[in-house]
């Protein structure tokens, strides 16, 4: 069954030698004490789908009727909008643990083979202790909004005591725009060396310019409106199953809350669809037939591979092509390989779907 949940954080998955992160992995050696088997689970593949949605909320400013009147602008905010859009999505596979997918290997007496479980309690290695890179994509980080305008200290600054106790709104929106006037002449003064007051340096001309800059921004506007963005992201694990998906609602995008449940109908759905491209299938000999599992043989996954594709209003957000253990099929290899005297083999195991990555001998 399909399986949608919200995650406050991605687990990492081990990439480096268990001797130098042994909090991540373990080790398991074959040995007397359980009779040199070993039991374990093979991983299924999970996704964490990582969303940024860029939110948009605009407020009219308190002179709004008078844009157009006061200052010639005709592109002030009347009414207060939020939208909000898909600025980026990230889809990261995982593997957990298969309860379903549980395994005996069981080696030879006397015999001196190990595993090493990753983080998801699933082998990604036997004879050595170096274990497959996962090379994932960084995720985006949430960016607050800035204070506009209106929020910034010029704004009380650029708000006189006259405009204030103005006896209408049609005479403080006069005060406003003569003030924004004001403002453009001493700046053009400064620039020009004729202000009374010229600043004694560079810098301090600047500082000067400004605040004569951000005081005019903060009175504009009150008439133009204010404009703030900022970004939320928000991770969320979709568990395939075995078979295709089509434009299935995976989540809803709010301009209030961000990413919200499936069945918040507060929000536009996000579709998720999944079309498999190759089903994994059982290895064959020479003659064509499939091969007999290993007696105690020590199980592997050969996955399948998928294309995820994620839709939102009409456009296309994301697509990827993944390996699925969940498409696939477990087969084995005989545990004499890794007990050899002579020349024992090492196995290295994908850490999201358990298929074989390296097999070789072990010096």
């Amino acid at each position: 069954m399909k399986r949608f949940s919200e995650i406050l954080s991605i687990a990492a998955i081990a990439l480096l030698p268990a001797a130098a992160n042994a909090q991540t992995t373990q080790r398991l050696d074959a040995s007397k004490a359980n009779d040199y088997g070993i039991i374990y689970s093979l991983p299924r593949t999970v996704l964490d789908i990582t969303i940024e949605a860029e939110h948009t909320e605009k407020a009219p400013g308190e002179f709004f009727n008078y844009a157009n009147l006061k200052l010639g602008r005709n592109d002030a905010v009347t009414k207060p909008s939020r939208k909000v859009d898909i600025k980026s999505v990230t889809i990261r596979p995982r593997g957990i643990a298969d309860d379903e997918n549980r395994w005996l290997v069981q080696f030879k007496a006397g015999s001196t083979p190990y595993f090493i479980l990753g983080e998801n309690n699933c082998p990604v290695a036997v004879n050595t202790d170096e274990i497959v890179s996962v090379d994932y994509p960084p995720l985006p980080v949430a960016v607050a909004a800035q204070p506009t305008p209106l929020e910034t200290p010029a704004a009380a600054q650029a708000v006189t005591q006259e405009m204030t106790l103005g006896s209408s709104l049609s005479k403080r929106a006069d005060l406003a725009a003569q003030r924004i006037f004001e403002l453009r002449e001493n700046r053009s003064d400064l620039i020009s060396g004729q202000a009374d007051n010229t600043p004694p340096d560079g810098k301090s001309l600047q500082l000067a310019l400004d605040n004569l800059s951000a005081q005019e921004t903060a009175l504009t506007a009150m008439f133009t409106g204010t404009e703030k963005k900022y970004t939320t992201v928000s991770t969320v694990t979709f568990e395939p199953d075995s078979e295709s998906i089509s434009n299935e609602i995976f989540v809803r995008l709010s301009p209030v809350d961000g990413i919200v449940d499936a069945n918040d109908l507060s929000g536009a759905p996000i579709y998720i669809s999944l079309d498999i491209l190759r089903q994994g299938e059982l290895p064959v000999n020479e003659k064509g037939e499939v091969k007999t599992f290993p007696k105690g043989g020590l199980a592997y996954n050969i996955p399948g591979t998928a294309l995820v594709t994620l839709t939102y209003e009409g456009r296309e957000i994301a697509r990827k092509e993944i390996d699925l253990a969940q498409l696939g099929v477990t087969f084995g290899l005989d545990p004499k390989l890794f007990t050899d005297k002579k020349q024992p083999s090492k196995l290295q195991l994908d850490p999201v779907t358990g298929a074989i990555i390296l097999l070789g001998p072990a010096q």
